[in-house]
């Protein structure tokens, strides 16, 4: 009867916790009860910690709030304190290796967990149940009021991460510390580092020097990547940087400390560029070739294959290649404690390959027909050179062209479908699919953020769910959201493009799939709003933005005009004047007007306007219809 009971309680709980917007936290624990009355933090807290491992969640969380308080916070060994990290004597089962309890009574706070990192994220948890100027940089004179409550948390997903391409634009040590710090409070546990590509090596390796003196660095250019200038003759390569291995090092005991394993990429074969600036003989046709600085170097035919205009692939025919790789993968593993190396293998172009007479003569001598299957011999020599270091083999789920081994971990990206064939064979899969978290997709009207090739809104990547039908869930470890950086030169827009799908991803990645609300979920978002101005993080309000759609017929258009966020109201006109809250309010389908019209459609709530104005000329509302 208790095990027939406990999942109808977890399910009411949560529901009940997603329709209650007085509490702002995301991600939604797994269980919680509202108390009565409050705490009030005093102004000489003290939190106390048992063991050493708790004692460096405490120093963390005493650094966070003694400066917004102004308060003589101090972190100390011992039983007693207004806030108490405890660590578990007997474990407790439910919970596991990152759950926590957290206790808010009139009298203190108590965090309980089985393992330090269950403490952190309770951690995690009180400083969004404290006001939002907990987040600020400078003393704040406000009362620092904790609600009384009892919560009982741990995640759905055991990987629960995001990748940060640092190779497109290169982001300084400090900016990945504060990324990496913005997804710890968010309970995310992996950092995927995207290191190389073709437009920048970014990790020192010191037996093989040019990778960083020649391969870091890039003509510089401006405008639309994609769109830019090929390197004139003699031009200096100023544009880039590095990170020395003394960095990864500081980078992976900072991400530590919060509990986030970084995860390295290093992309091969394909997206080799800036290894091949620097070892043009490691190419089929071993011709010198510069670091990509977003020229258009290829040519993409709309059903996802394409053609390289420049040799960007490593010939896997060559045995100085993997002389190569096992130099990299060496220091590679010693500066990084993660069981997992991601070695890429997407959007590798085999027409190099195709015409190289060492690789015809490989195909022979592996009796193997198609120059595709090349890369799955490519691709298996890197596991071994991997095992022997004692990593575990990840990829894209191109890696599973080719036949790969039963113990790879395969990350699918181009939706759910490489996923659902990887755990059909066994493998481990963690799902990443363009359609919910590719973070460097538009978040709302296409027309007014930058141009990029695709769409993905907030609402769309919160109703993601990793576990496809059919798929046995043990073989889904989790998921991540992806920020690739083409058109993203500095954390301040990282950050726009990050937020809030990221939050929405937390929330998918370590709360119960029983207490998604999207409607409940909104309040919870616009408090973190208030929270990330307070802290200076940026982020969208495109949530806020009209949705508009049309369709087409016997030569007329109708308008239809949706929103994220309920409770909105929509204005439009056509007739090249200025919408306001005045204007035609939008209620159901209307037809337009004939002639070269322009719609233009405004948010309010309230009676406030709260999301951009969307202008749109007929041609651009005709091309929606066709679509």
């Amino acid at each position: 009867m208790k095990n027939l009971l406990f999942p109808f309680l977890l399910f009411t709980t949560t529901v009940l916790n997603a329709q209650n917007p007085s509490l702002p936290l995301i991600p939604q624990p797994v269980s919680v009860q509202r108390g009565s009355g409050t705490y009030t933090l005093p102004k000489a807290a003290i939190i106390a910690y048992d063991g050493a491992e708790a004692g460096r969640v405490a120093e963390i969380l005493t650094q966070k709030m003694s400066l917004p308080t102004g308060y003589a916070i101090k972190a100390q060994s011992g039983k007693t304190g207004a806030i108490q990290l405890k660590l578990n004597a007997a474990p407790n089962a439910q919970l596991g290796k990152e759950g926590y309890t957290l206790n808010v009574s009139p009298k203190g706070v108590v965090i309980a967990a089985n393992d330090p990192a269950g403490l952190f994220y309770g951690a995690q948890t009180l400083l969004q149940l404290l006001p939002k100027e907990i987040e600020g940089k400078a003393v704040t004179q406000t009362a620092w009021i904790i609600p009384t409550v009892s919560i009982t948390d741990y995640p759905r997903f055991g990987w629960r991460g995001v990748m940060l391409d640092v190779s497109r634009n290169f982001f300084p040590k400090e900016d990945v510390k504060r990324y990496i710090d913005q997804l710890a409070r968010l309970k995310y546990n992996t950092f995927h580092w995207h290191l190389t590509d073709d437009n920048g090596w970014r990790i020192e390796i010191k037996a093989l020097p040019k990778l960083t003196s020649v391969g870091a660095w890039r003509v510089p250019r401006s405008g639309h990547f994609g769109d830019r200038a090929d390197p004139k003759p003699g031009e200096a390569a100023t544009d880039g940087g590095f990170y020395t291995q003394d960095d990864i090092r500081e980078i992976v005991r900072y991400a530590q400390e919060r509990h986030v394993t970084i995860v390295p990429e290093i992309d091969v074969p394909g997206h080799s560029m800036a290894a091949l600036a620097a070892y043009p003989e490691l190419s089929c046709t071993k011709q010198a070739v510069t670091v990509n600085p977003g020229t258009p170097f290829s040519e993409w035919y709309g059903n996802g294959t394409f053609k390289m205009k420049v040799e960007n692939t490593l010939n896997p025919s060559d045995e100085n290649v993997y002389t190569f790789l096992d130099q990299v993968f060496t220091e590679v593993a010693a500066l990084f404690p993660s069981p997992y190396i991601h070695v890429g293998g997407d959007e590798c172009y085999k027409g190099y390959w195709a015409q190289d007479p060492g690789c015809q003569e490989l195909m022979k001598k592996l009796n193997i027909r198609h120059v595709e299957d090349l890369q799955g011999y490519f691709m298996n020599r890197v596991e071994k050179i991997l095992t022997a270091k004692g990593k575990k083999f990840l990829g894209w789920d191109e890696i599973l062209e080719g036949g790969i081994s039963p113990t790879a971990t395969v990350m699918s990206w181009r939706g759910v479908k490489g996923g659902i064939e990887a755990a059909h064979l066994g493998h481990d899969v963690v799902m990443t699919p363009t359609t919910f978290a590719y973070l460097d997709y538009n978040q709302g009207e296409p027309t007014i953020d930058p141009p990029i090739y695709a769409g993905l809104r907030v609402s769309k990547s919160y109703s993601f769910e990793p576990v496809p039908e059919g798929v046995e869930a043990k073989y889904i470890l989790g998921g991540q959201g992806n920020l690739w950086t083409e058109q993203i030169p500095n954390l301040r827009y990282a950050e726009y493009m990050s937020y809030p799908r990221v939050w929405a991803l937390s929330e998918v990645y370590w709360s119960p799939k029983e207490a998604k609300n999207w409607e409940a979920f909104v309040p919870r978002l616009e408090a973190h709003f208030d929270r990330a101005d307070v802290a200076g993080i940026n982020y969208s309000k495109a949530v806020y933005d009209a949705i508009v759609k049309t369709t087409a017929k016997d030569g007329k258009l109708t308008l239809a005009l949706e929103s994220e966020v309920p409770g909105l109201d929509l204005f439009y006109t056509t007739d090249d004047t200025m919408p306001d809250d005045h204007s035609l309010k939008y209620a159901q389908p209307v037809v337009l007007p004939d002639g070269p019209i322009t719609l233009r459609v405004v948010s309010y709530r309230s009676g406030k306007p709260i999301g951009h104005l969307i202008t749109l000329k007929r041609a651009e509302l005709e091309r929606r219809a066709g679509q």
